[in-house]
């Protein structure tokens, strides 16, 4: 059988080629750490020998020590010999003998190791001895400077040089020369006013610049950029003095704009647990995390222009902030204004009943130019709300501010309760607007276009939507009449309170005003006592000709209608 092995291609090769070469660079470079780590490893013990060496003192000679054994040793020979004549001849010939042995001197008799290991040891303490440097104390320890060692075929040679020793003296001039260096910088030029301005310029140019990057990116793909938005959200707290009220103002502005464009036309609800563990789709992840991120950035954006507010109403400013006070009121009014948009673009959104809280006392500030952009802004709100959610608000938080406030509010407060559209006519034209329109096919299409079972179909499922149709009619008019009788018995209860409690009060007016446009809505229960209290307060006398003609106007339209 043939050898069908085939040859490798020479994209094979040279893929091979190419690991081998990786191969071999990375065994170059391992040998290159081992290298280096060995030299480290010998430049540390020369270096531990050098400083064992400074800071040893050289062994000292026991002379003396072996003198003073060697005296005792000689008296206790002396105490112990016996006289020359008590000895045999045998006995003088072996002393004789071992005289003449050196390592007779030398062995210490009571060890029994050989003479030629303590001889070794001996010298071997000598050479260890002989080899630590002599040095004066006094002499300073040279510094190295180790260069790159140089190899040969013994092996590898270490390379240093000493490093030059400057003189105490010399290096503290050098340290209070440099101190004085620091202390006396040189100022930084000062810059003219033209100079200022137009750095000035640059820098807001460049500031205008990012904001409207930003924005246009979170506009092009709301759910991919919003780290965007909260990058956008972090402008708001600009700390250059030069530019900080303007960048702010551009970005309350711009996030304003942003989220009346990319908010859904429902209100986003928090997750469930069982919600969070189930797993969904990635498209419906991606939804997910978009709407949470989207309301976590419109919080800390009200929640900013909150504290914006609140700063400025309290006259109160941190230490840390570059903005002066006169300065603030203009961001705080851009905030209200911010405050005013939202509150009619976005009804249906989240912490909407935040921000009516906010705007409804702004409503008796003392600043005209506020109070009247929180009027326009709770008009606009009456006006365009079909259903009434956003109205009867906006009627709870106004009665528990006049209450609060013991009927010490602007009478402007109460006349914008003029605004509800609350009548029947209204009420009937909302559900005709609200009912959705359907387009049926009209009997010449149907005759032209569809078969006659076609037709017969088509026939019962016209009528099929318009029961439905008019379910959803019926049912949306209950809910709205439900509402609007819920906001008047509030707004009859604040105009009661103040009849009763406050008929000196300058709300008096607005409130006979008040009384003269929903008196026919009023219950009948109320109608006797109602008539009495207006038959008293034209009967006093106290009232102007205006106020006068109001009651006169409310009384007729109780008069007319139910009753």
């Amino acid at each position: 059988r043939k050898n069908t092995k085939r040859v490798p291609s020479f994209r094979k090769l040279l893929r091979t080629s190419q690991i081998k070469l990786d191969n071999k660079l990375k065994n170059k470079q391992y040998k290159q750490k081992s290298a280096a780590r060995k030299y480290r490893k010998e430049q540390k013990k020369l270096r531990e020998a050098v400083r064992d060496a400074i800071s040893r003192k050289p062994f000292p000679l026991e002379e003396c020590k072996k003198k003073q054994v060697a005296g005792k040793h000689k008296e206790e020979e002396e105490d112990d010999a016996l006289p020359l004549d008590m000895m045999d001849e045998d006995d003088l010939q072996l002393i004789e003998d071992l005289a003449q042995k050196a390592s007779f001197l030398t062995r210490d008799l009571s060890s029994n190791e050989p003479v030629h290991v303590k001889k070794r040891k001996h010298e071997s303490v000598i050479e260890k001895h002989e080899k630590v440097p002599r040095r004066m104390q006094t002499e300073p320890e040279k510094e190295l400077i180790h260069l790159l060692p140089i190899k040969d075929k013994s092996g590898i040679i270490p390379q240093a040089v000493e490093k030059p020793i400057l003189s105490v003296a010399h290096d503290e001039e050098d340290t209070e020369e440099m101190e004085e260096a620091e202390d006396f910088e040189e100022p930084l030029p000062v810059l003219t006013p033209e100079e200022m301005a137009a750095q000035r310029r640059q820098k807001l140019q460049e500031r205008k610049m990012h904001i409207a990057a930003l924005a246009s990116a979170i506009l092009s793909e709301p759910d991919n950029n919003i780290k965007k938005l909260k990058e956008l959200r972090a402008m708001l707290m600009e700390q250059d003095p030069n530019v900080a009220v303007i960048v702010r103002k551009l970005v309350m502005v711009s996030l304003m704009e942003i989220f009346k464009d990319i908010t859904p036309s429902y209100k986003i609800r928090p997750l469930t647990e069982a919600e969070k563990a189930t797993k969904v789709k990635k498209e419906t992840q991606k939804l997910r995390e978009f709407e949470e991120g989207l309301v976590s950035q419109y919080k800390f954006y009200l929640e900013n222009l909150e504290q914006t507010i609140k700063d400025w109403k309290q006259r109160k400013l941190k230490k840390s902030n570059v903005i002066s006070l006169k300065a603030y009121k203009g961001l705080a009014e851009v905030a209200v204004k911010c405050l005013c948009e939202l509150l009619v673009a976005l009804p249906h959104f989240n912490f909407h009943n935040n921000i009516i809280v906010l705007i409804v006392p702004l409503m008796n500030d003392p600043s005209k130019m506020i109070s009247e952009l929180c009027f326009e802004a709770v008009k606009k709100l009456f006006k365009q709300d079909k259903l009434g959610y956003a109205s009867l608000g906006v009627v709870k938080v106004i009665s528990g501010l006049v209450r609060g406030r013991n009927y010490d509010v602007r009478p402007e407060v109460l006349k914008v309760f003029l605004h509800l559209r609350i009548k029947e006519v209204e009420l009937q034209k909302d559900s005709e607007d609200i009912a959705p329109k359907k387009k049926f096919m009209t009997y010449k299409e149907k005759r032209k276009n569809l078969s006659r079972m076609q037709r017969k179909w088509k026939k019962a499922e016209e009528k099929l939507e318009r029961e439905l149709l008019e379910a959803e009619a019926s049912e949306s008019k209950e809910k709205k009449l439900k509402l609007h009788t819920e906001t008047l018995n509030i707004v009859f209860v604040t105009y009661f309170r103040i009849l009763k409690k406050a008929q000196k009060s300058p709300l008096l007016p607005a409130v006979l005003e008040g009384l003269a446009k929903f008196a026919h809505l009023i219950n009948v229960e109320f109608f006797d006592d109602l008539v009495i209290v207006l038959h008293s307060l034209i009967a006093s006398g106290g009232l102007s000709y205006r106020e006068s003609l109001h009651c006169i106007l409310s009384a007729f339209h109780i008069l007319s209608g139910q009753g």
